[in-house]
Protein backbone atom coordinates (compact mmCIF):
# COMPACT_ATOMS: atom_id res chain seq x y z
CA UNK A 1 0.00 0.00 0.00
CA UNK A 2 1.04 3.30 -0.59
CA UNK A 3 0.16 5.76 2.84
CA UNK A 4 -0.57 9.53 1.73
CA UNK A 5 -0.18 11.72 4.95
CA UNK A 6 -2.20 14.88 4.84
CA UNK A 7 -1.06 17.44 7.21
CA UNK A 8 2.74 16.32 7.93
CA UNK A 9 3.32 18.46 10.80
CA UNK A 10 4.36 16.72 14.22
CA UNK A 11 1.80 14.01 14.07
CA UNK A 12 1.56 13.23 10.21
CA UNK A 13 5.04 13.95 10.13
CA UNK A 14 6.28 11.43 12.56
CA UNK A 15 3.92 8.76 11.61
CA UNK A 16 4.82 9.32 7.67
CA UNK A 17 8.62 9.09 8.67
CA UNK A 18 8.45 6.24 10.64
CA UNK A 19 6.41 4.35 7.54
CA UNK A 20 8.74 5.46 5.72
CA UNK A 21 12.04 4.14 7.49
CA UNK A 22 9.69 0.49 7.73
CA UNK A 23 9.57 0.21 4.02
CA UNK A 24 6.36 1.84 2.88
CA UNK A 25 5.74 4.04 -0.16
CA UNK A 26 4.78 7.40 1.53
CA UNK A 27 3.79 10.75 0.31
CA UNK A 28 3.33 14.00 2.49
CA UNK A 29 1.09 16.71 1.78
CA UNK A 30 2.05 20.08 3.47
CA UNK A 31 1.62 23.68 2.64
CA UNK A 32 3.29 26.71 1.91
CA UNK A 33 7.32 26.75 3.75
CA UNK A 34 6.96 23.56 5.02
CA UNK A 35 6.45 22.16 1.74
CA UNK A 36 9.35 23.59 0.20
CA UNK A 37 11.33 22.90 2.95
CA UNK A 38 9.98 18.87 2.44
CA UNK A 39 10.36 19.13 -1.39
CA UNK A 40 13.90 20.79 -1.29
CA UNK A 41 15.66 19.51 2.01
CA UNK A 42 13.86 15.81 3.07
CA UNK A 43 12.21 15.93 6.34
CA UNK A 44 14.50 16.31 9.49
CA UNK A 45 12.63 14.08 12.20
CA UNK A 46 14.83 14.51 15.44
CA UNK A 47 14.29 11.92 18.52
CA UNK A 48 15.95 11.16 21.27
CA UNK A 49 18.18 8.69 19.98
CA UNK A 50 18.68 10.36 16.41
CA UNK A 51 19.19 13.29 13.83
CA UNK A 52 18.54 12.52 10.62
CA UNK A 53 17.43 13.85 7.37
CA UNK A 54 14.76 11.20 4.84
CA UNK A 55 13.90 12.39 1.87
CA UNK A 56 10.44 11.72 1.41
CA UNK A 57 8.18 12.57 -1.38
CA UNK A 58 6.20 15.49 -0.76
CA UNK A 59 3.42 17.36 -2.61
CA UNK A 60 1.32 20.78 -1.61
CA UNK A 61 -1.95 18.89 -2.42
CA UNK A 62 -3.67 16.54 -4.30
CA UNK A 63 -2.09 13.96 -6.55
CA UNK A 64 -3.40 11.10 -9.08
CA UNK A 65 -4.48 8.24 -6.67
CA UNK A 66 -3.93 4.69 -7.01
CA UNK A 67 -5.92 1.58 -5.90
CA UNK A 68 -3.64 0.94 -2.79
CA UNK A 69 -3.77 4.03 -1.22
CA UNK A 70 -4.61 4.91 1.82
CA UNK A 71 -5.22 8.25 3.49
CA UNK A 72 -3.81 9.30 6.44
CA UNK A 73 -5.65 12.88 7.85
CA UNK A 74 -3.35 14.09 10.39
CA UNK A 75 -4.84 18.08 10.18
CA UNK A 76 -6.74 19.91 12.78
CA UNK A 77 -9.88 19.00 12.82
CA UNK A 78 -10.93 22.46 12.03
CA UNK A 79 -9.04 21.79 8.36
CA UNK A 80 -10.97 18.22 8.14
CA UNK A 81 -13.27 19.54 5.28
CA UNK A 82 -11.24 21.84 3.82
CA UNK A 83 -8.14 18.94 3.67
CA UNK A 84 -10.25 16.41 2.18
CA UNK A 85 -12.61 18.10 -0.67
CA UNK A 86 -10.24 17.39 -3.19
CA UNK A 87 -9.67 13.75 -2.89
CA UNK A 88 -11.26 11.21 -4.20
CA UNK A 89 -13.90 9.25 -1.93
CA UNK A 90 -13.37 5.47 -2.87
CA UNK A 91 -9.71 6.14 -1.14
CA UNK A 92 -9.81 4.62 2.81
CA UNK A 93 -9.26 7.34 5.52
CA UNK A 94 -8.05 7.05 8.32
CA UNK A 95 -8.44 10.26 10.61
CA UNK A 96 -5.29 10.41 12.92
CA UNK A 97 -6.93 13.39 14.59
CA UNK A 98 -7.83 14.57 18.31
CA UNK A 99 -11.32 14.70 19.49
CA UNK A 100 -14.42 12.77 18.30
CA UNK A 101 -15.96 14.37 15.53
CA UNK A 102 -14.10 13.93 12.44
CA UNK A 103 -14.82 10.40 11.36
CA UNK A 104 -18.57 10.96 11.35
CA UNK A 105 -17.83 13.96 9.24
CA UNK A 106 -15.79 12.10 6.94
CA UNK A 107 -18.27 9.17 6.92
CA UNK A 108 -20.69 11.47 5.01
CA UNK A 109 -18.23 11.63 1.57
CA UNK A 110 -15.71 9.03 2.30
CA UNK A 111 -16.98 5.29 2.53
CA UNK A 112 -14.26 3.89 4.06
CA UNK A 113 -13.49 5.20 7.29
CA UNK A 114 -11.15 4.38 10.28
CA UNK A 115 -10.32 5.93 13.39
CA UNK A 116 -7.00 6.50 14.70
CA UNK A 117 -6.06 7.08 18.59
CA UNK A 118 -2.87 9.08 18.55
CA UNK A 119 -0.59 9.35 21.54
CA UNK A 120 2.13 10.50 19.78
CA UNK A 121 4.00 13.80 21.71
CA UNK A 122 5.92 15.72 19.09
CA UNK A 123 6.66 19.48 18.13
CA UNK A 124 6.38 21.20 14.83
CA UNK A 125 7.30 24.74 15.22
CA UNK A 126 9.75 25.08 12.04
CA UNK A 127 9.57 24.14 8.14
CA UNK A 128 10.52 20.99 7.60
CA UNK A 129 11.36 20.10 10.77
CA UNK A 130 9.55 17.59 13.64
CA UNK A 131 10.78 16.65 17.10
CA UNK A 132 9.47 13.33 18.93
CA UNK A 133 10.00 13.23 21.62
CA UNK A 134 9.16 9.40 23.08
CA UNK A 135 11.37 6.10 23.25
CA UNK A 136 11.73 3.63 22.69
CA UNK A 137 8.62 3.61 20.84
CA UNK A 138 7.69 7.51 18.96
CA UNK A 139 4.08 6.74 19.81
CA UNK A 140 0.72 4.45 20.79
CA UNK A 141 -1.51 3.85 18.11
CA UNK A 142 -4.71 2.54 17.99
CA UNK A 143 -6.59 1.67 14.72
CA UNK A 144 -9.81 0.20 14.08
CA UNK A 145 -12.74 0.32 11.71
CA UNK A 146 -15.31 3.39 12.36
CA UNK A 147 -17.55 2.99 13.77
CA UNK A 148 -16.22 0.02 15.41
CA UNK A 149 -14.81 -3.37 14.20
CA UNK A 150 -11.70 -4.16 12.28
CA UNK A 151 -11.20 -5.32 9.33
CA UNK A 152 -8.50 -6.81 7.25
CA UNK A 153 -7.40 -3.15 6.05
CA UNK A 154 -6.97 -2.06 10.08
CA UNK A 155 -5.09 -5.02 10.53
CA UNK A 156 -2.97 -4.35 7.78
CA UNK A 157 -2.60 -0.54 8.55
CA UNK A 158 -1.44 -1.49 12.32
CA UNK A 159 1.33 -4.16 10.98
CA UNK A 160 2.90 -1.37 9.11
CA UNK A 161 2.81 1.18 11.49
CA UNK A 162 4.19 -1.49 13.98
CA UNK A 163 7.38 -2.22 11.81
CA UNK A 164 9.24 0.81 12.57
CA UNK A 165 9.63 2.90 15.96
CA UNK A 166 5.91 3.11 16.45
CA UNK A 167 3.61 0.82 18.54
CA UNK A 168 0.32 0.18 16.85
CA UNK A 169 -2.68 -2.05 17.70
CA UNK A 170 -5.99 -2.80 15.69
CA UNK A 171 -8.86 -2.51 17.81
CA UNK A 172 -12.82 -2.87 17.52
CA UNK A 173 -13.43 0.25 19.70
CA UNK A 174 -10.93 2.65 19.10
CA UNK A 175 -13.62 5.60 19.71
CA UNK A 176 -13.97 4.75 23.10
CA UNK A 177 -10.23 5.42 23.05
CA UNK A 178 -10.77 8.52 21.18
CA UNK A 179 -12.92 9.64 23.73
CA UNK A 180 -10.68 8.55 26.55
CA UNK A 181 -7.71 10.48 24.79
CA UNK A 182 -10.35 13.88 24.39
CA UNK A 183 -10.32 14.05 28.32
CA UNK A 184 -6.33 13.88 28.12
CA UNK A 185 -6.80 16.82 25.56
CA UNK A 186 -9.24 19.30 27.40
CA UNK A 187 -6.02 20.35 29.12
CA UNK A 188 -4.27 21.78 25.63
CA UNK A 189 -6.58 24.97 25.82
CA UNK A 190 -5.14 25.48 29.47
CA UNK A 191 -1.66 24.69 28.69
CA UNK A 192 -2.20 27.04 25.08
CA UNK A 193 -3.31 30.00 27.30
CA UNK A 194 -1.90 29.75 30.59
CA UNK A 195 1.41 27.74 30.06
CA UNK A 196 2.67 26.03 32.74
CA UNK A 197 1.79 27.77 35.56
CA UNK A 198 1.05 26.39 39.22
CA UNK A 199 -2.74 25.89 39.43
CA UNK A 200 -2.99 24.72 35.59
CA UNK A 201 -3.77 20.97 36.92
CA UNK A 202 -6.12 22.03 38.99
CA UNK A 203 -8.13 24.05 36.33
CA UNK A 204 -7.43 20.97 33.80
CA UNK A 205 -8.90 18.25 35.75
CA UNK A 206 -11.78 20.67 36.53
CA UNK A 207 -12.33 20.52 33.15
CA UNK A 208 -11.66 16.39 33.21
CA UNK A 209 -13.87 16.07 35.88
CA UNK A 210 -17.10 18.22 33.96
CA UNK A 211 -17.06 15.69 31.04
CA UNK A 212 -16.49 12.73 32.95
CA UNK A 213 -19.80 13.91 34.16
CA UNK A 214 -20.99 14.44 30.66
CA UNK A 215 -20.42 11.59 29.13
CA UNK A 216 -21.35 8.83 32.24
CA UNK A 217 -24.53 11.07 31.83
CA UNK A 218 -24.86 10.28 28.29
CA UNK A 219 -23.71 6.66 28.22
CA UNK A 220 -20.57 7.29 26.18
CA UNK A 221 -17.60 4.62 26.97
CA UNK A 222 -14.35 6.06 27.41
CA UNK A 223 -10.71 4.41 28.03
CA UNK A 224 -9.38 4.99 31.40
CA UNK A 225 -5.85 6.45 32.26
CA UNK A 226 -5.52 2.73 33.83
CA UNK A 227 -6.26 1.33 30.43
CA UNK A 228 -3.70 3.67 28.77
CA UNK A 229 -0.64 2.47 31.18
CA UNK A 230 -1.64 -1.08 31.17
CA UNK A 231 -1.53 -0.89 27.21
CA UNK A 232 1.78 1.87 26.55
CA UNK A 233 3.48 0.73 30.05
CA UNK A 234 7.17 2.34 29.48
CA UNK A 235 6.87 1.70 25.51
CA UNK A 236 6.19 5.57 24.92
CA UNK A 237 8.09 7.62 27.81
CA UNK A 238 8.87 11.14 27.04
CA UNK A 239 12.59 12.36 27.80
CA UNK A 240 14.25 15.31 26.58
CA UNK A 241 15.77 15.75 23.08
CA UNK A 242 19.59 16.91 23.48
CA UNK A 243 19.43 20.76 21.95
CA UNK A 244 15.73 21.11 21.39
CA UNK A 245 13.52 23.03 24.26
CA UNK A 246 10.39 21.79 24.40
CA UNK A 247 7.12 23.93 24.32
CA UNK A 248 4.18 22.51 24.18
CA UNK A 249 0.78 20.51 22.90
CA UNK A 250 -0.61 20.60 19.91
CA UNK A 251 -2.85 24.19 20.79
CA UNK A 252 0.41 25.75 22.24
CA UNK A 253 1.89 25.02 18.62
CA UNK A 254 -1.25 26.35 17.13
CA UNK A 255 -0.69 29.74 19.34
CA UNK A 256 2.94 29.39 18.97
CA UNK A 257 2.76 29.52 15.29
CA UNK A 258 0.53 32.22 15.00
CA UNK A 259 -1.89 30.11 12.60
CA UNK A 260 -5.02 31.79 13.28
CA UNK A 261 -7.13 28.98 14.40
CA UNK A 262 -6.98 26.42 16.87
CA UNK A 263 -8.72 23.31 18.20
CA UNK A 264 -10.36 24.04 20.91
CA UNK A 265 -14.47 23.74 19.27
CA UNK A 266 -13.65 20.31 18.87
CA UNK A 267 -12.28 19.27 21.99
CA UNK A 268 -13.31 21.69 24.63
CA UNK A 269 -16.15 22.68 22.72
CA UNK A 270 -16.80 18.48 21.93
CA UNK A 271 -18.53 18.71 25.79
CA UNK A 272 -19.85 21.95 25.79
CA UNK A 273 -22.44 20.44 22.55
CA UNK A 274 -23.04 17.53 24.60
CA UNK A 275 -23.76 19.28 27.50
CA UNK A 276 -25.91 21.56 25.68
CA UNK A 277 -27.83 18.74 23.55
CA UNK A 278 -28.66 16.51 26.97
CA UNK A 279 -28.75 19.68 29.67
CA UNK A 280 -25.59 19.33 31.61
CA UNK A 281 -23.85 22.41 32.77
CA UNK A 282 -20.36 22.27 31.02
CA UNK A 283 -19.17 26.22 32.48
CA UNK A 284 -15.56 25.15 32.50
CA UNK A 285 -15.18 23.58 29.24
CA UNK A 286 -16.89 26.74 27.75
CA UNK A 287 -14.49 29.32 29.16
CA UNK A 288 -11.66 26.84 27.91
CA UNK A 289 -13.09 26.96 24.69
CA UNK A 290 -14.14 30.86 23.99
CA UNK A 291 -10.43 31.53 25.81
CA UNK A 292 -8.58 29.33 23.28
CA UNK A 293 -10.65 30.63 20.49
CA UNK A 294 -9.94 34.30 21.31
CA UNK A 295 -6.66 33.90 21.45
CA UNK A 296 -6.01 32.16 18.19
CA UNK A 297 -8.48 34.64 16.72
CA UNK A 298 -6.32 37.41 18.37
CA UNK A 299 -2.77 36.11 17.58
CA UNK A 300 -2.00 35.92 21.49
CA UNK A 301 1.15 34.04 22.21
CA UNK A 302 0.83 30.86 24.35
CA UNK A 303 0.83 31.48 28.20
CA UNK A 304 -0.09 34.92 27.93
CA UNK A 305 -3.30 34.50 29.96
CA UNK A 306 -2.13 34.30 34.04
CA UNK A 307 -3.81 31.11 35.35
CA UNK A 308 -5.58 33.40 38.47
CA UNK A 309 -7.10 35.00 35.50
CA UNK A 310 -8.26 31.89 33.62
CA UNK A 311 -9.35 30.64 37.18
CA UNK A 312 -11.29 33.54 37.97
CA UNK A 313 -13.27 33.51 34.44
CA UNK A 314 -13.83 30.00 35.05
CA UNK A 315 -15.40 30.52 38.72
CA UNK A 316 -17.45 33.46 37.45
CA UNK A 317 -18.84 31.25 34.50
CA UNK A 318 -19.45 28.59 37.36
CA UNK A 319 -21.49 30.89 39.55
CA UNK A 320 -23.77 32.28 36.85
CA UNK A 321 -24.68 29.29 35.54
CA UNK A 322 -25.50 27.86 38.70
CA UNK A 323 -27.82 30.90 40.13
Amino acid sequence: MRYIVIGAGAVGGTIGARLHQGGHDVVLVARGAHYEALKRDGLRLITPESDETLHIPAAPGPIPTRDDDVLILATKSQDTLAALAPWPVDVPVVCAQNGVANERTVLRRFERVYGMCVWLPAEHLEPGVVVAYARPYSGLLHVGRYPQGVDDLAGQIADDLGKYGLLARATPDVMRWKHGKLLNNLGNAVEALAGHADGMYALIERARAEAVRVFDHVGIPYSTAEDEQRVRGHQVDVVPVEGVERGGGSSWQSLARGSGSIEADYLNGEIVLLGREHGVPTPVNEVLRREADRHAREKLPPGSMPVEKLAALIDARCAAESR
